[in-house]
């Protein structure tokens, strides 16, 4: 996927824009950028299942709150979360089309 310099931009700020605003910032990108370019559409499909799996991983880990676990778990998906979202915002804009680990794929991409 050949992708410009503005391509790579678009990409990491789905990326960084998703620390202040998880989902506004990303959305916003994403709908604007989507329909001419592919490296965006693909970094805003990969983003948008990676948000929703790991909310579902932190749904879990409150639930698991009741065993206790949950606490070290809900830690653990929050910096996971965070670590994954600079690992993805340095390749989308290295032009790398980028594969998030642990994310159950809702959007095919």
């Amino acid at each position: 996927m050949a992708t410009t310099e503005d391509d790579r931009l678009f990409a990491m700020l789905l990326y960084v824009l998703s620390i202040p605003a998880p989902i506004l910032g990303p959305l916003l990108i994403w709908l604007l950028k989507r329909d001419t370019s592919d490296f965006v559409d693909y970094h805003g499909k990969e983003y948008f299942n990676f948000i929703v799996s790991f909310a579902i991983y932190g749904f879990i880990s409150v639930v698991l709150m009741i065993l206790l676990i949950g606490f070290l778990l809900s830690f653990a998906v929050g910096i996971t979360a965070f670590i994954l979202t600079i690992i993805a915002a340095v390749k989308a804009y290295q032009g790398e089309a980028y594969k998030i680990p642990l994310v159950i794929p809702f959007i095919r991409t």
